[in-house]
């Protein structure tokens, strides 16, 4: 009789969730969803979850902490991807392993010398949980996680769970080059164009099907799908709060001009790290504001606004401790998004570095095996030295991108 009672309860308890988050025109994650509906999914189970603090639940709290009060579900191991379990680690900075402060729980970093679970670390682990926020680009390393976690559920015969959240830069463009397979990175791990257009859960479900896992077998791969987003619906149309994705992704706006203005850190070029508006601010000490935006109006971009801006790189801590240029100022651009529909983030950071090389070729710089593996080609720092036009170079990606998406409605949830 106790158990009915509890089962009735329960159930109310998802009723009202469902109805509140309805009512208020929200979006309703995997991670509300593996708590609620689809709790029998991972009820009595020993569970290993890969995740950050963006694994936030609709009451605010987080998945692990609310999991781990739970009677009916074991949490053997927590993994941390870039940045750390609770996402406070600056950029680049290698995680040592520890312990989650909140719960006690071991932690496995896979942003060091380990960047798969190994079979020692799953030991008893029924199933893996991945709950992170993406932010929609390749080069953004929570998806090269969730690549090798999928890897490591097939080499270990473990179902691995996909909590889904929105792509927050919406689902419907998808541009730039696909990555070559000579230049497969951590930062580019699958052969996808620079904005994917996908959702975790989607790309998750590419990633097994196509066998792009070094895996002899697909792993048992689930999803728990979104309920109430679809491809047009940009993060802050969801309902839901934003919680930086990473320390350097400080706003909804950065997000979406990230996918182009990433480009900048394979060159000499600054991207506002050691500022408080990173990718949202560029510049150097060798640029002239004024001659780089009468550059960049040659190509009229739709959707964003660039006006004049000095600053000086300084050590933040959390966010770039090592930012370049660091104490020197810098001149160069501030950006605004002025309208995101019509903004195309990959072609801009394009005419950015032609724009910068153009004016001044001596003192621009490249470097190399960064360009690259950001980019997913090599042609780029070639067509630029040879004054290519931006057009030109755009035009080198469509018909891959046409092939791409026709493989890619087959993976399409939403």
């Amino acid at each position: 009789m106790k158990e009915i009672t509890n089962c009735f309860w329960f159930l109310v308890m998802v009723v009202l969730l469902m109805q509140n988050i309805f009512a208020q025109n929200r979006v309703i994650t995997g991670a509300d969803r593996i708590v609620s509906d689809q709790f029998d999914l991972i009820k009595n189970k020993s569970l290993a979850i890969v995740t950050n603090h963006t694994a936030v639940l609709s009451n605010g709290r987080h998945l692990v902490d609310t999991l781990y009060s739970m009677d009916d579900v074991k949490i053997k191991v927590l993994f941390g991807p870039e940045h750390g379990i609770r996402g406070d680690a600056p950029d680049g900075k290698v995680i040592a392993d520890g312990k989650d402060l909140k719960t006690g729980l071991p932690v496995f970093s896979l942003y060091g010398k380990i960047r798969k679970p190994t079979p020692e670390m799953l030991k008893g682990v029924d199933i893996i949980l991945f709950d992170i926020q993406d932010i929609g680009a390749r080069f953004y390393t929570f998806i090269s996680t969730m690549f090798y976690c999928i890897e490591a559920a097939s080499e270990n015969n473990i179902q691995i769970l996909i909590l889904d959240r929105p792509n927050p830069i919406g689902g419907l463009k998808v541009d730039g080059p696909l990555r070559d397979d000579s230049l497969k990175s951590f930062v580019a791990i699958a052969p996808v164009p620079v904005m994917h257009g996908m959702t975790v859960g989607e790309l998750a479900i590419m990633f097994n099907e196509e066998l792009w896992i070094e895996s002899e077998k697909r792993a048992d791969l689930r999803i728990v799908t979104l309920i109430g987003w679809n491809r047009k619906l940009y993060f802050d149309e969801c309902g839901l709060p934003w919680l930086n994705p990473s320390p350097n992704i400080p706003s909804l706006d950065a997000a979406i001009v990230y996918p182009g203005i990433c480009f900048l850190e394979g060159t000499n070029i600054s991207e506002g790290r050691g500022t408080l508006s990173p990718f949202l601010t560029i510049g150097s000490p060798y640029i002239n504001s004024s001659d780089l935006i009468k550059k960049i109006d040659e190509f009229s971009p739709n959707g964003i606004n660039y006006s004049t801006v000095e600053f000086t790189p300084v050590s933040i801590e959390g966010m770039s401790t090592s930012p370049k240029y660091l104490n020197e100022k810098c001149y160069g651009l501030k950006l605004s998004l002025t309208n995101r529909e019509t903004f195309d983030p990959v072609k801009f950071g394009i005419i950015v570095l032609y724009s910068v090389y153009s004016l001044y070729p001596e003192k621009f710089e490249f470097r190399q095996n960064w360009i690259d593996k950001l980019f997913g080609k090599p042609y780029l720092r070639r067509l630029i030295s040879e004054g290519k036009r931006p057009e030109e170079i755009f035009s080198m990606w469509e018909n891959e991108l046409t092939n791409f998406k026709k493989m890619q409605a087959k993976y399409l949830l939403y």
